[in-house]
């Protein structure tokens, strides 16, 4: 698996990261089987949650990992923290700690290669996060850490504060879903893509040398469904197919070579629990999209150029 480095840590990750949020989807034998196919694509970079499956699956998948028996070196973790489900974000000192221990205890292990703060919290207070990462990092609990879902600005207002580099923003991303990269072709114009919403996160985390890892890279909407086979994005599966075709590959596989064709270094999270399709994933580091056909995939899409 071709590695690239995650922002300015001195961490060299897999290019694809594997997403857990579904593991709680398969049985004991079905998690033990999927873990050990990662490992054996070199898909080594496991992507968690404190809240994914309720806390359940940093369980289900310390026991698997367990079972495989793989040393914890040979693999990279990365959590996130920061969301209480259905009543408020919290970036506070104490939610940081406390949610970081839990992780720990149920990943069963000594140390975080990466965290991530989840979805923006309104209240926070850069001051206390800063003291967190510090007495985590202190501890050798976390070695990294990173944000999701955050615009320039607030990345900018807890780097004022914060010591340790932010190393990686996770962001929604795919063909469909392209926003970060459609406002910026339309600049100075006065169409609905035009609108930045996002402050040039994607400008902003090259200049910041921070690894944009996309979530969701074959959704369309916010958790609407694949748009691989989906008959709402029919120009798009037809296009994506062809070039499948020409590549000798899958339409997943082309899909997610869209996204690595970009010269930010993205590091898209899979979401997939099927063995066969992560293999898909991964054999897209090894397919270079021409210029010419990452533009017929993005026309394909539904995005238009002025």
């Amino acid at each position: 698996m071709r590695k690239i480095q995650l922002g300015k840590s001195n961490l060299q990750v897999p290019v694809i990261a594997v997403g857990c949020m579904r593991i709680n989807g398969l049985d004991k034998k079905g998690a033990e089987s999927f873990v050990r196919k990662a490992l054996e694509l070199g898909a080594n970079f496991f992507d968690h949650a404190d809240i994914y499956g309720k806390s359940a699956c940093e369980e289900i998948f310390a026991d698997a990992f367990k079972a495989v028996g793989a040393p914890r070196e040979s693999l990279i973790l990365q959590s996130k923290c920061g969301i209480v489900p259905g009543k408020m974000f919290d970036f506070s000192k104490e939610h940081i700690l406390e949610a970081v221990d839990g992780s720990l205890k149920r990943l069963k292990t000594d140390y975080l290669d990466v965290l991530l703060l989840h979805r923006p919290d309104a209240l926070v207070e850069p001051e206390e996060v800063a003291e967190a990462f510090d007495t985590l990092h202190t501890a050798g609990k976390v070695k990294n850490f990173g944000v999701s879902n955050q615009n320039p600005m607030q990345i900018q207002l807890l780097q004022k504060y914060v010591k340790q580099p932010i190393v990686a923003n996770q962001l929604q991303l795919s063909i469909t879903n392209a926003t970060m990269i459609t406002q910026g072709q339309h600049v100075n114009m006065l169409d609905e893509a035009a609108v930045n919403r996002d402050g040039s996160v994607l400008d902003f985390c090259r200049l910041q040398e921070i690894t944009i890892q996309p979530w969701s890279p074959f959704q369309y909407g916010f958790f609407e469904g694949v748009f691989l086979g989906s008959p709402k994005h029919a120009a798009l599966n037809a296009k994506l197919d062809e070039l499948a075709k020409v590549h000798g590959v899958s339409a997943t596989t082309i899909a997610l070579a869209w996204i690595l064709r970009h010269p930010a270094k993205m590091q898209p999270v899979t979401g997939t629990m099927n063995e066969g399709r992560l293999a898909d994933c991964v054999k897209a580091t090894e397919v270079t999209l021409s210029r010419d056909e990452w533009y017929q995939i993005y026309l394909a899409a539904g995005h238009v150029l002025p």
